[in-house]
């Protein structure tokens, strides 16, 4: 079947193992992992850190992505972040030398998205209006404030990078070759 003919993962019922409340944060980042799949499968690694009018890089959105999951599941589960976390919170936005680096940055959101999961099959609806504070001012949110941010938060930058990469494939396309 044609990715084009599926639905919408909030269409194809609820996840079983998945608490009735937080099945919409769970199918929104399943939708962002298929979309950024689909999207990004034949994205060119030359222009993964190309940031046109000065907009955001693909790569700046997949790491931020993975990053940003990763932190916001910390402080749902009432954890502070770990001396890794904030390394890679400021190593966000810088390109990373490999071969294939749009893959490596696609592996690490699926594998986030599944750590994800995991904590949202693992979370007792009774928690979800738990105060949780977020970063070192310890501003105040809940475990389900927290983690509707995250399936927000996740598919506002897909977004962007759609766009970012959609003009970046138009622009490649468009010039003339030599």
């Amino acid at each position: 079947m044609a990715s084009s003919d599926l639905k919408e993962v909030w269409l194809r019922g609820p996840l079983p193992v998945v608490p009735a409340l937080l099945q919409p944060v769970a199918h929104a980042l399943l939708q962002a992992r298929e979309e950024l799949t689909l999207a990004l499968h034949d994205f060119p690694d030359a222009m993964l850190w190309e940031r046109p009018a000065g907009v955001a890089s693909v790569g700046f959105h997949l790491q931020h992505l993975t990053g940003v999951l990763d932190r916001l599941l910390t402080y749902a589960r009432g954890e502070a972040l770990s001396p890794a976390q904030l390394a890679y919170l400021t190593a966000e936005g810088q390109p990373i030398e490999r071969p294939t680096p749009t893959a490596d940055l696609l592996r690490a959101f699926d594998a986030q998205v599944d750590v994800a999961l995991v904590q949202l099959n693992g979370t007792n609806e009774a928690t979800l209006t738990e105060f949780r504070g977020v970063g070192r001012a310890k501003l105040p949110s809940t475990v389900m404030g927290l983690l509707v941010h995250a399936a927000e938060h996740t598919m506002r930058h897909v977004g962007q990078l759609l766009v970012t990469a959609r003009f970046l494939a138009a622009s490649r396309s468009a010039v003339p070759s030599r």
